[in-house]
Order: C-alpha cells, then structure tokens, then sequence
C-alpha cells in the first residue's frame, strides 16, 4: 500500500492508496480548552531526530569541543542521551507505564554520561556545598551522584506539565541559561534549543504536545548537558521550582494520598488545594492557561538567572 504525506493549515495528514486520510502523528484531548478539541500529540519526535543528527554532524566532522582524554566525543554522548531519553517517552506514550516503574528509566541513560565523565581526565569529582564546604565523591560521583542528577532532573521536569506551554517553554528558559554559562559547549545545542523553541511556539497556542517522547528527551538533555559542561550547581539552581512542584506532589502522595488537581470551568482554571505548583499558584485564585504558564515561566527565569549569577561570579 503507498501512502503519501501532505500538511493542511490544521494538522499533518497521510494519504493511503485507498484515499482515506488519518493524522501523522495522534490526537488527544486539550482538557484545558472549551470543547475539549483534539491536538496532535508526540511531536516531541522531531527534537530527538534533529538534535541527534546534528549532534552525529558535530562529532564526524570533528566540530564539537575537542575530545576528552579518554576519546569520548561530548557530542557524541549527548546525542545517545537524547535517543534515550526519547526512546523512554516514546515507550511510556505507548505503553501508559506507571510512575513507579518509569521514575528509574533515566538510569539507563546514565550510561553513557558516566562512560564520559570516568574516562575524561579532567572531569571534577569534587562539589562545593553550603555549609558542609568541598567534598570530593571520588568514584561515586561517577556511579552515584551523575545517575541521581539524570533521575532527579528527568522525572521533575516531566512532572510539571499538562497546560499548553509548560512542559516547552520553562525548559527552553533552563537550556538558554546553561548555555550562557557554558561557554563554548553552547555549540551542541545550537539547533536544538532552534528546533526546541519552534515546538514551545506551537505548543504555547495550543496547537501541539511534544508528549512524553519531548518531555524526557529535553529533561534528558538538561542533565547531560549539565554533566558534560561541569555546570551542576547551575542545573540545580534553576530547577528550584521544579523540585519545590516534584516535591509537593510526592509528599501529599506518601504521606496523605492525596493527588494534585486543577478544575476548569470552561474559561479559567482554579484549585482548592494545595498539592503542586499549579495547585498552589491557582489556590482560590480563578486564572487562564496562560496566565498560569507566564507565572511559572516567570518564576523559573528569576531561578535560572539567580543560577547564572552564581556560576560566572561565584563558583
């Protein structure tokens, strides 16, 4: 059977032989906008395919950062993470796993990060911490902590989602701030963060999900980049707000069972507890989609610039 692809001014169809058409990629509900319409979701895929190929570009052609001591490309690792980390969103959108068993996905893309740090020669075993001073972590830096960064930053930035815009433009805002402070590295996300910007336009109107696929592939990229770039406590600085999101949502959950829940009555959105960011941005307060998403985006700037501060003038 011969198919073929055309884009109308709605959506991207595929033309069977037959002459029937059926949408390229599947639609789900938008539960957040009147009539409930359907909007193509999973459109995360395209990031993974462009970001790979250019970061496959980068390393055969030898354009990326100069290769670690070990021979392993920065480019090259950050690219397999990426394919991970969609491959992980691509399998949760297909097979709807639960949080318990998908929360240790990331540990398998840890992989390659940890072959890249262990056989670089430069790479920095040792942090800073309030307090308690430097501490050096020796060899469990590169199979302890490098794992629970991937984790951490993985599961919370899938964790902050469901209104149009936030699961894009909040992490666009993080990368364009670990980029700033990495200098030179800025170069393997180049046309990521293009390619990434272009879903968040369209995902912030509404018009598309990037899906799990997209939302594990850029919490993916985060902490590899992160690792790659030795930016860490830049990282976690400007992940406050999606730590302080992960953390209302898992402590109401353990300790009182209790769920996050928005309520939306056709034009605003409300909530009667507060059990997550949303929840407690919207507690007894009657707000549009959008305006929800600027505070969040908002307050994830003010964390992300506080995090640049420290790392150029601090660390």
């Amino acid at each position: 059977m011969f198919a073929s692809t055309k884009l109308t001014g709605k959506s991207i169809t595929v033309s069977t032989q037959a002459g029937r058409e059926k949408p390229l990629f599947p639609k789900v509900p938008d539960y957040h906008k009147p009539n409930k319409p359907l909007v193509p979701t999973g459109l995360g895929v395209i990031y993974v395919i462009v970001s790979a190929a250019y970061l496959f570009f980068l390393h055969a052609f030898e354009l990326d950062i100069s290769q670690s001591g070990g021979n392993v490309s920065p480019a090259l690792t950050l690219a397999v993470c990426i394919l991970f980390g969609g491959f992980m969103g691509l399998l949760d959108d297909w097979m709807d796993l639960r949080w318990r068993y998908k929360a240790f996905f990331p540990l398998v893309t840890a992989v390659p990060l940890m072959a890249l740090a262990y056989r670089m020669g430069t790479a920095r075993t040792a942090i800073t911490l309030p307090i308690l001073g430097t501490i050096d972590f020796g060899i469990y830096y590169f199979f302890v902590l490098i794992p629970l960064i991937v984790t951490v930053t993985t599961n919370t930035v899938n964790q902050l989602g469901g209104l149009n815009g936030l699961e894009t433009v909040c992490p666009a805002i993080v990368l364009i701030g670990l980029m700033v402070a990495s200098g030179k590295n800025a170069v393997l996300l180049t046309l990521p963060l293009a390619v990434w910007l272009t879903l968040a336009h369209f995902n912030f109107q509404g018009k598309i999900f990037v899906g799990n696929t997209g939302s594990f592939a850029i919490g993916i990229t985060l902490a590899a980049f992160a690792i790659i770039s030795d930016l860490k406590w830049c990282l976690l600085i400007s992940l406050l707000p999606y730590i302080l999101n992960s953390s209302m949502i898992l402590l109401n959950y353990f300790f009182f069972r209790t769920k996050a829940n928005v309520s939306f009555d056709g034009e605003r959105l409300s909530s009667y507890h507060r059990r997550s960011l949303i929840t407690l941005i919207t507690y007894k307060r009657r707000m549009t989609e959008r305006q929800v998403v600027t505070v969040i985006a908002f307050l994830v700037a003010v964390s992300t610039f506080v995090a640049i501060a420290v790392q150029l003038f601090l660390l």
